[in-house]
């Protein structure tokens, strides 16, 4: 198909981004061909589409996902290793985990979000999910894959969505067999998590050795992968830069030499506010957290927070993952990371919307292909009736998404009320 769109007040996407009214945005299959003053184009063999004074984007990137979650609220920790274990002992089961996984990538999709970038899947499902929504056959967004990451034993996410390394030969085994699977990227979880801590005050606790993280980032570069790191304490942030990877996910409060380290080793920042706020914020008989889980879920959430202010502050890139499959973190509420990075970071509403699209592109190695409306790029676009620039909550529900230049109108997710009516505490 062809279209036209026009009456509709433009964002870029760009860092210094303000409406645009005047516009016609032509786009031919996959491509938008030209952004031009309605009064110069020619709409001859397009389908003309009259936003009626709607908001025209690029559409949203998540950059830290984890498909095989819908972020149900928990009233107690599960075995994720035995779970995981359980679905993927058979061809029906496996059936059946692979479905559900590509029904919620279809919901990222219908949230508004065209890109994604998961960062610990299911098997080789997400390279496999990739490739059929590439070739049309299933319905999702732009999918750049990790499929498992590589852990070490006793570590974070190990047995689920991680496999657990032994030694520097068995990660590096690991990482071959990623390579045969085609993933687009690597990932390690260097620390542990909120919920790994037994104590108070050691979220994060170091878990991969160093000589491993080298030895796998060495290798990586060598076959061209960009490395993400799983990090949630000080040391770990200072041990993942020190040996060589190129994103920090989450992050921890930075020292002086953190911050050298980020700006000499050219490394990102993926800021996921979203996991952290429930187990920190959330009164317990609402969040079923532990004391002991609370208090360390304060302090990564803080931490995050302080590295990405530090990193705001000192021209570090920062892009925005909302880490969904945590509990209360669904596939449908990417766009609350970006009010939460409005609000407890300080950045406006602009700089946060660019963080999620242009910014998150560049940096995934996409930025030639979307993340911005203009001439050239892929036709990955939202709408929404009012505009984000003024209140970022304009994002919440979009009108129609396009994406690869298929048009969906009128997409449709189903809320969680109880999700909903928690988080939303936090929005203002």
């Amino acid at each position: 198909m062809k279209y036209a769109f026009v009456n509709g007040k433009v964002l870029s996407g760009k860092k210094d981004m303000s409406p645009q009214e005047g516009l016609c945005v032509l786009v031919d299959d996959e491509i938008i061909t030209d952004v031009l003053p309605k009064d110069n184009a020619d709409f001859n063999g397009y389908k003309v589409i009259d936003l009626n004074g709607a908001y025209l984007m690029p559409g949203l990137i998540n950059m830290h996902v984890h498909l095989a979650g819908n972020g149900k609220p928990q009233k107690k920790q599960r075995d994720n290793a035995k779970l995981v274990k359980k679905l993927m002992s058979n061809r029906l089961t496996r059936a059946i985990a692979y479905k559900i996984v590509s029904s919620f990538a279809k919901i990222e999709l219908m949230s508004g979000v065209t890109t994604i970038r998961t960062v610990g899947g299911l098997g080789d499902f997400d390279t496999k999910l990739r490739d059929e929504i590439s070739a049309g056959d299933k319905i999702g967004p732009r999918i750049i894959a990790s499929n498992r990451g590589i852990s070490v034993n006793g570590g974070h996410m190990a047995g689920s969505v991680a496999i657990a390394a032994t030694d520097v030969n068995d990660a590096l085994k690991i990482l071959e067999n990623n390579e045969k699977e085609n993933v687009d990227l690597v990932k390690l979880m260097i620390t542990g998590g909120v919920l790994d801590a037994k104590e108070k005050g050691v979220p994060g606790e170091v878990k991969m050795p160093p000589d491993m993280v080298k030895a796998v980032c060495e290798k990586a570069h060598e076959k061209g992968y960009l490395v993400a790191a799983h990090v949630e304490s000080t040391d770990g942030v200072k041990l993942a830069l020190e040996n060589g990877v190129d994103s920090i996910e989450h992050g921890a409060k930075p020292t002086d030499e953190i911050i050298d380290l980020f700006k000499k080793r050219n490394v990102f920042l993926c800021a996921t506010i979203s996991p952290a706020l429930p187990y920190a914020l959330f009164d317990r008989k609402i969040s079923n957290a532990s004391e002991v889980e609370q208090y360390n879920g304060n302090v990564v959430f803080q931490g995050i927070i302080d590295c990405a202010k530090a990193a705001v502050a000192n021209d570090i890139p920062v892009v925005l993952g909302n880490d969904v499959g945590c509990p209360w973190i669904t596939q449908y509420d990417f766009w609350r990371e970006l009010c939460y990075y409005h609000k407890y970071v300080g950045v406006s509403n602009a700089f946060a919307l660019y963080s999620a699209t242009e910014l998150s592109a560049k940096l995934a190695g996409i930025g030639h292909l979307t993340g911005t409306i203009e001439k050239g790029k892929c036709a990955d676009m939202i709408f929404t009736e009012n505009n984000p620039l003024d209140d970022l909550k304009a994002l919440r529900q979009v009108k129609t998404v396009m994406a690869r230049g298929k048009l969906i109108a009128s997409p449709k997710v189903k809320v969680n009320k109880k999700v909903a009516a928690e988080l939303d505490k936090f929005l203002n």
